[in-house]
């Protein structure tokens, strides 16, 4: 009935389907199995993607071929870029999205794939032979073959859903958990680790009063993630609305703290750090007298409104009193209770920077199952394990990317090396070379080593080829042309900014910061019919990628140095079979950390927690001789 696949992806959320695509692009047989063919790729928590430094990680899977950001772009409701009033490093681009029509629209790019099957099933196991995968086992009884598995399983693996002292089974609400499948990892000397996350509660927007919220509108000049898909026609925006807690709301969501399951200890799984629940919040923010919510549309198809916020694991009666007390919520109507959901993790530390666990070979863990929260960083993970899985099979060279290439390699090597002890979440503070690895930079990094592997077009490698002639050639008219003073100080004087009295170098002119590259193209008539000879497709990413080329060049030259310096270390490779215990000059816990976690190379030794500088230079001497 079933084939022998040569990728065999369980789950579809964000991280199965890139996975799927990914693995199927590269020309290998895929099957992706999932418990509901209705629910892929839903957005179970917050109904956007991106966000700071999760939208940078949209852009990047962009880059490489995969498939969020044209599909964010299919369905946004709202974009913003966030942190304008910062420098470029900071820009993060994020978009509310349909939630209804985003699952559709995967739906559909899974099955427009010719040699990518889907199936309705549940795994609870995996077909083993000499430490290696063959296939998965299913609920339905059968065997299916396979040369690797991806599991991404997310919130599913013996799930268990709290709301007050009410706990139920399941992956999330109305969804059922997947079980055995643990139980089987576990037997073949996976550690298997316990988390929780939550959601907040979705309320019926016919029954909020916006007039009392304050109105949060999108950019008025809306861009988009994917580098080569463009709008078909302008987007029509939904605004977002701020509303705000208080001490009363605060004191009624206390007097549920005795029915709470996080302080009466029946959940046992440590939340995310960085997205706390209200009930979190307002015992360890106990001085703040109010906290904001963003009040946000699920879909154009549905009157539900999602509260970010908000999260909660209290029992609904609380929940519906202590909203109700929420300056324009007076009449809400809840239709989804927020809820908190414990699941089991795999502690990354037992995978390969390829996303291939160490116990099992050709066997790969992408998602939450791996200790992430955020669509975004699941994505990235099952692109790269869809990647590497379909590499292997065909006997090909892995695909990984450097610290210094991207945030999607600062996520994977923070998990292998480091693990979690709470859900991971990606920020711009977690990458050192953040001003190199902008959100607008994505497809000039990334492109050509995706299109290398045979996964990016050729029409997106084209196109980033024109844009980077383009936009070096701007640069270059930038800083050899000159502007007359007649030119620029009316500009000057109205930007209360010095006016000049000879002629200046644009380029000198643009590292004003009262000044942009527009302003001075509206001024400067060389400069502008500079600009209008740039293609109208890449016309607006040259004059965003040229001003910031031009503003903050000596910061990108000296972190490409920093980088530059440090990549010896990253190329320094230890072999795998390297025995730490042999080396008694090396510290104790060095020894054990080194010995558990195996780093590929000397920068991924220095970055594992324990191993000091000086067990650093011992290792250098010997992998050296």
């Amino acid at each position: 009935m079933f084939k022998n696949f040569d990728v065999i992806v369980v789950g579809a959320g964000h991280a199965g389907c890139e996975a799927a695509c990914a693995a199927a692009n590269l020309g290998s047989s895929v099957l992706l199995i999932t418990q509901n063919l209705n629910a892929i790729a839903q957005l179970s928590c917050n109904p956007a993607m991106g966000g700071v430094a999760k939208g940078q990680i949209v852009r990047e899977i962009d880059a490489l071929g995969g498939y969020s950001g044209i599909i964010t772009d299919q369905n946004t409701l709202q974009f913003r870029m966030l942190n304008l009033s910062k420098g470029p490093a900071m820009w993060s681009p994020r978009a509310q999205v349909d939630n209804i029509t985003f699952s559709i629209s995967w739906r559909k790019v899974l099955e427009q794939i010719p040699n990518l099957s889907l199936w309705q099933d549940d795994v609870i196991g995996l077909k083993i032979e000499n430490q290696k995968v063959c296939g998965v086992r299913t609920k339905m009884g059968l065997e299916i073959e396979g040369k690797s598995v991806v599991l991404t399983n997310g919130t599913f693996l013996n799930g268990k859903i709290h709301i007050g002292e009410t706990n139920f089974l399941g992956g999330r609400i109305g969804e059922e958990q997947s079980k055995g499948l643990s139980e089987n990892l576990k037997e073949y000397g996976f550690e298997v680790k316990t988390l929780k996350t939550g959601t907040p509660m979705r309320v019926d927007g016919r029954s909020i009063d916006f007039s009392k919220l304050e109105e949060q509108k999108g950019d008025s000049l809306p861009k988009q993630f994917s580098f080569i898909v463009q709008r078909e026609k302008a987007l029509e925006q939904r605004s977002c609305f701020l509303a705000y807690t208080s001490l009363k709301v605060h004191n009624i969501l206390r007097e549920g703290f005795d029915k709470s399951p996080l302080f009466q200890g029946r959940i046992k799984g440590v939340g995310p750090r960085y997205c706390p629940s209200i009930e979190d919040k307002i015992e360890r923010f106990s001085s703040k007298d109010r906290h904001q919510l963003f009040i946000e549309p699920e879909s154009n198809y549905s009157s539900l409104f999602y509260i970010n916020g908000f999260s909660s694991s209290l029992p609904l009666s609380i929940q519906y009193e202590a909203l109700r007390n929420i300056e324009g919520f007076e009449n809400a109507i809840i239709q989804k209770p927020g809820y908190a959901i414990e699941y089991d993790y795999f502690p990354p530390t037992q995978l390969k920077d390829t996303l291939e666990t160490k116990q099992i070979e050709n066997l790969y863990f992408a998602g939450q199952i791996n200790g992430t929260t955020g669509y975004e960083e699941a994505a990235s993970q099952g692109l790269m394990a869809g990647i590497n899985a379909s590499l292997k099979v065909n006997e090909k060279p892995s695909f990984t990317l450097k610290r210094s290439e991207s945030y999607i390699g600062v996520l994977i090597d923070d998990l292998i090396t480091k693990g979690v002890d709470e859900p991971y979440r990606m920020f711009t503070s977690r990458a050192e070379y953040r001003i190199l690895l902008r959100q607008d930079n994505a497809d000039l990094r990334l492109t050509p080593l995706s299109f290398a592997i045979g996964l990016a077009s050729k029409e997106r490698m084209e196109r980033v080829e024109r844009k980077k002639i383009s936009c070096n050639q701007l640069v270059s008219f930038i800083e050899k042309t000159s502007a007359e003073p007649k030119e620029v100080n009316a500009l000057f004087e109205e930007k209360e900014t010095p006016q000049i009295n000879q002629k200046t170098k644009i380029s000198q002119l643009l590292l004003r910061p009262q000044i942009t590259l527009k302003d001075l193209a509206n001024n400067v008539p060389s400069l502008n019919e500079s600009i209008q000879s740039i293609p109208m497709d890449i016309k607006e990413e040259i004059i965003e990628g040229a001003e910031i080329v031009i503003k903050y060049q000596s910061y990108i030259d000296k972190e490409q140095e920093i980088a530059d310096k440090l990549s010896k270390y990253e190329n320094l490779v230890i072999k795998d079979d390297f025995d730490y215990q042999a080396l008694k000059s090396l510290s104790y816990e060095s020894r054990e950390k080194l010995s558990k976690i195996r780093p590929k190379t000397i920068g991924q030794a220095s970055r594992i927690s324990g191993v000091s500088p000086s067990d650093i230079s011992v290792l250098i001497i010997y992998i050296s001789r």
